[in-house]
């Protein structure tokens, strides 16, 4: 298992947009190009490309984070800072938008180390609930967030025609600190 000590989380300004559509699409296509009709061109072009990252790096809501292995960058993940649980809405909430981590990277515990590093960045904000979306059709992701203490609370359903029908089913997991 990784050590935090060897794990680097970078915050991420526009000005790093570049650097973060070089990493998320390699951890996007590593993982997900099985999930579109077009093996992932429509999404990759609508989600990572360095201009549509630069618009949302300059949402003061979100936050990006480079997560280092090793001094080598091997992932990502998005914050919405204050974004309240569609289970929870009365609760100040921080919802954790997006998780990718390359395929090398996978499989050594870093997933559990990013999830504490994001469960206590919420506590200092003073937030009551971590809340994330899941595919349904990820039984591994499920069971994974709900070792990491996250319950599931609702469901929902992507439009995005371009993806496979089997896989626009989503689930709502929620932490309530």
């Amino acid at each position: 298992m990784i050590s935090q000590q060897v794990l680097r989380y970078e915050a991420l300004s526009v000005a790093d947009a570049s650097r973060l559509s070089e990493v998320a699409i390699r951890a996007y296509c590593d993982h997900y190009l099985h999930l579109w009709h077009d093996s992932g061109a429509w999404y990759l072009a609508r989600s990572f490309t360095p201009e549509a990252l630069a618009l949302e790096l300059l949402d003061e809501n979100a936050r990006f984070y480079l997560i280092y292995l090793h001094e080598e960058p091997v992932g990502f993940l998005k914050l919405n800072l204050l974004k309240p649980s569609p289970c929870s809405p009365s609760l100040n909430g921080l919802e954790l938008e997006r998780i990718y981590l390359q395929q090398a990277a996978t499989g050594k515990g870093i997933g559990a180390k990013i999830v504490q590093f994001v469960l206590e960045h919420a506590r200092q904000m003073g937030r009551q609930v971590v809340w994330l979306k899941a595919m349904e059709s990820s039984h591994d992701a499920i069971a994974f967030y709900e070792r990491m203490g996250f319950v599931l609370c609702g469901t929902s359903k992507l439009s995005f025609e371009v993806m496979r029908e089997e896989y626009r089913p989503m689930v709502t997991m929620q932490q309530v600190l």
